[in-house]
């Protein structure tokens, strides 16, 4: 990976995997050695997708320790949503994950992503937004949920591109310092 970032003179880099609950770390020692192997070979922005590595402080801090510039775990839907939409992560070990990164992070930016269209209420998305903004989420992202295959719980709305301007313009209103939000 590193080698290929290098060689395509890559200025922004984002680094995920699949859930790796199989193993021990979470996965954290493949993404700290992936962050030190393109730090050294390349000056791209390195932004991480991590999980939430079931809570386990030591493998977040093992993350946080390689430098990435961003850390991004996404709390995906409103919380009454997330036992369904989510069955194996839970919304506060997510929105503590967020905190670790801005208390432990030395200026890493933390950065989480919601889907619309699973059913939430308006007041159920802005009270989203506010508990990521109060736990030191700086980047947020906004976008349309998509059934990926007819296994997945179906789409209950597609949210128009005038609602995700408004709720942008709300995100940034509550801090965040970028949103991308359509």
């Amino acid at each position: 990976h590193a080698e290929a970032v290098a060689a395509m003179g890559l200025r922004h880099t984002v680094i995920t995997s699949v859930a790796r609950d199989d193993l021990s770390d979470g996965g954290s020692n493949i993404f700290a050695q992936t962050i030190r192997e393109i730090r050294s070979r390349s000056t791209t922005v390195i932004e991480v997708l991590v999980p939430d590595f079931r809570g386990h402080e030591d493998d977040l801090q093992r993350v946080i320790d390689a430098r990435p510039e961003v850390i991004n775990h996404n709390i995906e839907t409103v919380e009454r949503l997330h036992p369904v939409v989510r069955p194996s992560a839970r919304y506060a070990r997510s929105l503590e994950l967020l905190r670790r990164v801005k208390e432990r992070g030395n200026g890493i930016k933390a950065k989480s992503g919601i889907m619309l269209g699973l059913g939430e209420q308006p007041d159920e998305v802005l009270q989203t937004l506010r508990d990521l903004r109060e736990h030191g989420c700086d980047l947020l992202t906004i976008g349309q949920y998509l059934r990926p295959s007819p296994n997945h719980l179906p789409v209950i709305e597609f949210v128009h591109p005038d609602q995700f301007r408004e709720w942008g313009e709300q995100a940034a209103a509550l801090g965040f310092e970028n949103v991308a939000s359509g």
